[in-house]
C-alpha cells in the first residue's frame, strides 16, 4: 500500500484542522520510514523474487520491529503521546496515533500473509489483494481520490496547485512503482525508501498556514 497511506492521511484533516498535513503524512508513513533504517541496519530482512506474480516481487521476509501488529501499536503510542506531550492536543494526537495504526490495517488488505502480530509469532496476517493489480489500483486510486476530496472540503484555502502537483507525483511514483521494472537490489528499496521524508516535508510545506496554526 503506497497511495492509500497518503489517502487517509489527507483524510484525517477533517478531524485534526489544526495539525500540519506534513504531521498527518508522517503519522500514516510513520513505520514504512522506520523499515528502511532497520533494513539497512540488517534488523530487517527483504528479498527480491522476480517470478513473483501481482503487484510487487519484494519478499517481505522478516519485519517484526516495524510492521507486527504490536510494533505498529508501539509506534502509534509513541508518536500520539509525544505530539500530546508537545502540543496539548488530545484530539489530534488521537488522530495521529490512529494514523499509525491505520497502516498495519491498510497494509493487511494488500500484503501477502507475512504481517505478524507481534515479534516471534508464528501468525501473519496478509489478504493478498496486491495477486491482483487491477483490484491493488481500483482501492488504492478509490482511497487517494476520496482523501483528496475530504481535504479539500476541510480546507478550502488551500494551495490547489502545489497541492495537484504533489498528488500528481504520488500518482505517478504509484504507477512506475506497479508497472516499472523489479528493484535492482534490497538497498535500493531501503534508499528510496527514504526518500519519503521529501513527501512529509512537502505536506508542511503544502500545509503552511495550517503548520503555522499548529505552533502557537
Amino acid at each position: 500500500m503506497f497511495l492509500g497511506h497518503y489517502g487517509i492521511a489527507l483524510a484525517a484533516k477533517k478531524l485534526a484542522p489544526r495539525t500540519s498535513l506534513g504531521t498527518l503524512f508522517l503519522a500514516s508513513v510513520l513505520i514504512d520510514l522506520v523499515w528502511p533504517v532497520l533494513l539497512l541496519a540488517g534488523v530487517e530482512r527483504a528479498r527480491i523474487d522476480p517470478s513473483l506474480s501481482g503487484v510487487t516481487p519484494i519478499v517481505f521476509s522478516h519485519y517484526p520491529w516495524s510492521h507486527s501488529l504490536l510494533a505498529v501499536g508501539v509506534w502509534a503510542l509513541l508518536l500520539g503521546g509525544a505530539h500530546f506531550a508537545y502540543r496539548r492536543e488530545r484530539r489530534a494526537a488521537l488522530v495521529l496515533a490512529g494514523l499509525v495504526a491505520s497502516h498495519w490495517l491498510l497494509d493487511a488488505i494488500v500484503h501477502r500473509p507475512d504481517l505478524m502480530l507481534m515479534p516471534g509469532s508464528h501468525w501473519a496476517i496478509g489478504f493478498g489483494l496486491w495477486r491482483s493489480p487491477v483490484a491493488t489500483l481500483i482501492v488504492e486510486l478509490g482511497i487517494f481520490a476520496s482523501g483528496l476530496l475530504l481535504f479539500l472540503r476541510a480546507t478550502p484555502g488551500a494551495r490547489r496547485a502545489p497541492l495537484a502537483a504533489l498528488a500528481f507525483v504520488l500518482v505517478l511514483i504509484y504507477l512506475a512503482n506497479l508497472f516499472g521494472p523489479p528493484p535492482p537490489s534490497v538497498q535500493a528499496i531501503a534508499w528510496v525508501g527514504q526518500a519519503q521524508w521529501l513527501l512529509v516535508l512537502a505536506g508542511y510545506w503544502i500545509d503552511r498556514p495550517a503548520a503555522r496554526r499548529e505552533a502557537r
